[in-house]
């Protein structure tokens, strides 16, 4: 996570410098991009929280994801991911949410394959909705860091992207 250290510090300048604010929704990624925004300095700032949720219940229930598609992929989809995002930041009421949702161990339900869905959302846009894929041999916690460094650089890039867009 060392790499991800400078860009997470210039995604926290840059939300602060426009006063925006950021939630995350996690699953395959356990909570651990929550923790690597929350050591940003001055996070309280712009970071106001997240939600874990494995369960369908719980995604159902605390992210309002649509339950019979849930069910039918088993929480996991691009859609689901896209749900996901923006209504942690509805629920949150932020301009910027994150969300992650898909395997980090090969399981029958992946059909042995190891992957994620991630979506970036802004003032309830989606600005950036994808599948990561690794190697099925990779090990879970390789796969969980994997995950958060990639979508912290595709933050940074929407970020950048904004950014730039405002400024001509």
């Amino acid at each position: 996570m060392e790499s991800s250290n400078l860009t997470l510090n210039k995604i926290g300048q840059h939300l602060l410098r426009r006063g925006e604010t950021v939630s995350i929704a996690e699953s395959v990624t356990s909570g651990s991009l929550q923790m690597a925004f929350s050591q940003i300095p001055q996070a309280e700032k712009f970071f106001k929280g997240g939600l874990t949720a494995y369960t369908l219940e719980e995604k159902v229930n605390l992210l309002n994801i649509d339950h019979s598609e849930a069910k039918s992929t088993n929480c996991v989809s691009r859609n689901i991911s896209e749900q996901m995002a923006v209504n942690v930041a509805q629920l949150f009421n932020t301009e910027w949410g994150i969300a992650t949702t898909g395997y980090a161990t090969p399981v029958e339900e992946s059909n042995g394959e190891i992957y994620a869905y991630y979506c970036i959302s802004y003032k309830g846009t989606i600005v950036r909705s994808d599948k990561i894929e690794l190697h099925p041999m990779t090990k879970a916690i390789d796969a969980q860091n994997y995950f958060v460094e990639y979508v912290v650089g595709c933050l940074r890039c929407e970020v950048k992207r904004d950014h730039l867009q405002m400024t001509f």
